[in-house]
């Protein structure tokens, strides 16, 4: 078995010990197509194995699914005799847990084959894969991560549904002032740990705000001339944001949309472009940004209907999609319009960039920037022309988009784009745990089956 070039040195390990000598225990994660953290917890004497030979994880984890199903229809379970892949340590991302104790400590993991291969179905390496498309062209893409969330009651309705906190005056609040700042908008007790955490981690995060339903916050990775890494930080930004929230007795959740009545939770992706010597390829003076700019707009509205099942994984995502809730359901772009999925936000000239939308909040992070970069680098390697910005309200015009789980499926599959930029495999595969998932999710008779049907059929 090889030791991949890639995988976090030793003295790196060695290092964090000699500065954090409580630590003795080390969660060890990998982030499948799911987008779900699966790893291993392991005791100081395991520490240094894991970087010295990695840590066998066995290959059907790549392809689970979001429940942490095997998906045998993937042909990595039994016709693959669940052979094991090894897991190497990420550079750079081992630090303090700070949620599980101070005796405790995590590292991102990467798959690679037996032969020190990057696996082809790890999402970290089919990011890498576009972002070598770019730095090819001597282009660097600069990109940040938005994340939406809910802060929930920890403890489940009767029912089994979900509940919203209750304020410090032990009251659930009947709506949000949508950036308020009293104790009813942010829990200052929670952020205050939860940014402690980030900051124990290494993790950019910038402003808490207060969104637009009770419980509901947005936080903003900063943006970074490292697309792969900006990705890892949305992915632990996660799960220090549930792990704190446990620590608070609530539940974080990045589900698209827990109240059909409030607004759901997006992942709103930025993006620029750099060239070789450092300079914003998207600048310009005029608002609409550069002509390199509208390509890259261009080639990102080109591949959105193909990329939604990526930029919404899940059956709950689709029900985010509503008109004028802030979630896009038209094709479009405008400047400092927020109801178009391809925004050019205002700023000065050196500012210009792209925020994308339309993905929700469930989304894996690696695979929705993957879709979004893809599109960037075809629109500006391409010349594609975006057409006229929209004016006004997106919500009354343009080309709708496809926000059916099966229907974005059938595009996803078939698209000669992702295939080129994925690999064909990725994409297969992909969409082959999409699809059991909806069979499994479809198989389900639910109350609302009887409430609808048991007594009018």
């Amino acid at each position: 078995m090889k030791r991949p070039t890639s995988a976090a040195p030793l003295s790196e390990l060695e290092a964090f010990l000699a500065a954090h000598p409580q630590v003795e225990f080390l969660d060890v994660y990998y982030t499948n197509l799911a987008g779900v953290p699966r790893g291993k917890r392991l005791r100081a004497h395991e520490f240094k194995g894991a970087y010295e030979q990695g840590r066998f994880l066995p290959g059907s984890v790549l392809v689970v699914d979001i429940t942490g199903l095997d998906v045998e229809e993937s042909g990595m379970v039994w016709e693959d005799g669940d052979a094991d892949r090894v897991a190497w340590p990420v550079a750079g991302t081992l630090a303090p847990a700070t949620w599980l104790g101070a005796d405790s400590a995590e590292v991102m993991l990467a798959m690679h084959e037996l032969d020190a291969r990057p696996c082809d179905l790890d999402p970290r390496r089919m990011l890498q894969g576009v972002i070598d498309r770019f730095t090819a062209d001597g282009l660097t893409p600069v990109v940040a991560c938005e994340l939406e969330f809910y802060l929930l009651d920890g403890r489940r309705a009767r029912d089994g549904g979900i509940r919203q906190a209750r304020g410090p005056d032990g009251r659930v609040p009947p709506h949000r002032q949508v950036y308020g700042l009293d104790s009813h908008d942010l829990d200052g007790a929670y952020l205050r740990d939860l940014w402690a955490a980030c900051d124990a981690l290494g993790l950019p995060t910038g402003a808490a705000i207060g969104e637009y339903a009770p419980g509901q916050y947005e936080m903003t990775l900063i943006h970074k001339p490292d697309a792969l890494q900006a990705c890892d930080d949305a992915i632990r930004f996660k799960r220090a944001a549930k792990g704190v929230a446990d620590r608070h007795r609530r539940t974080a959740t990045f589900m698209a949309k827990p109240f059909a009545e409030l607004s759901g939770s997006g992942l709103h992706i930025h993006v620029s472009v750099n060239d070789e010597k450092g300079r914003n390829i998207f600048a310009d003076a005029n608002p609409e940004g550069s002509a390199a700019l509208h390509h890259a707009i261009g080639g990102a509205a080109m591949m959105m209907p193909d990329s939604i099942l990526v930029f919404a994984p899940n059956a709950n995502s689709y029900r985010r999609f509503r008109p004028n809730s802030y979630a896009p359901v038209r094709a479009g772009w405008g400047v400092n319009n927020r109801t178009v999925p391809l925004r050019v936000p205002a700023g000065p000239p050196s500012s210009r960039h792209l925020e994308h939308r339309l993905s929700g909040a469930d989304a894996n992070p690696y695979l929705a920037m993957a879709a979004v970069l893809a599109g960037v680098h075809h629109g500006i390697t391409h010349a594609i022309d975006p057409g006229p910005a929209v004016t006004g309200d997106g919500y009354a015009s343009g080309e709708r988009l496809p926000t059916d789980w099966a229907h974005a499926t059938a595009l996803f599959e078939s698209s000669r784009l992702l295939q080129d930029y994925w690999g064909k495999r990725a994409v297969e595969m992909y969409t082959t745990v999409k699809r059991v998932e909806q069979e499994r999710f479809n198989s389900v008779v639910t109350p609302l089956d009887y409430d609808w049907v048991l007594r009018s059929a």
